[in-house]
């Protein structure tokens, strides 16, 4: 199954996308796209390493050409959660080894033979759109960026999850499957 959970910043999506992963997963990896770059980074690191302690996660690190992951993981996982869309999209935008002007087609084509490759493939995303602030063009190219990328993965997915204050928001949902994973 191929989930896109998304909501704003400290909505509990990332608890969310964990509880479906180990639902729906024999062997999980998560797959970690922030750089540790600065303090900030290196807090939110942990507090997600803590989030996952205990859950059997095998964790792979890869800020840019997510395609790379099968290549590092192999068949050792069935489900993957790829934490998170954002930080892989401005890594690739920004990054010297990232994609640049290629990085919605990069990110799309790579999630979709991750999707081909392994049975789940869970990933977080952020909801940046709704501020209403103008930004410098190259931070307006990337939110439009991200945008896009959302809107590709929403339609690629067979589930879409919305979390709001905590609270997961069934937006595209077969059968209720995921819905039934998320009831104890």
């Amino acid at each position: 199954m191929k989930i896109l959970v998304t909501g704003g910043s400290a909505s509990g999506k990332s608890a969310v996308a964990e509880e479906l992963c180990v639902k729906l997963g024999k062997q999980t990896a998560y797959i970690a796209t922030m750089q540790p770059f600065g303090k900030d980074a290196a807090y939110r690191i942990e507090r997600h390493r803590k989030l996952r302690e205990g859950k059997g996660f095998l964790t792979v690190e890869q800020y840019t050409d997510i395609s790379k992951v099968a290549d590092k993981l192999g068949s050792q996982a069935d489900t993957l959660l790829i934490e998170c869309l954002s930080n892989l999209c401005a890594n690739e935008i920004f990054s010297p080894e990232g994609a640049g002007q290629e990085t919605e087609n990069r990110i799309a084509q790579g999630i979709g033979a991750l999707g081909e490759r392994y049975e789940n493939v869970i990933v977080v995303t952020n909801e940046i759109f709704s501020d209403g602030i103008a930004y410098p063009r190259e931070t307006q190219e990337y939110i439009q960026t991200l945008g896009r990328l959302n809107a590709r993965l929403a339609r690629w997915a067979d589930a879409v999850v919305e979390v709001f204050c905590g609270i997961p928001l069934y937006r595209k949902a077969p059968e209720n499957r995921v819905k039934g994973c998320m009831e104890t």
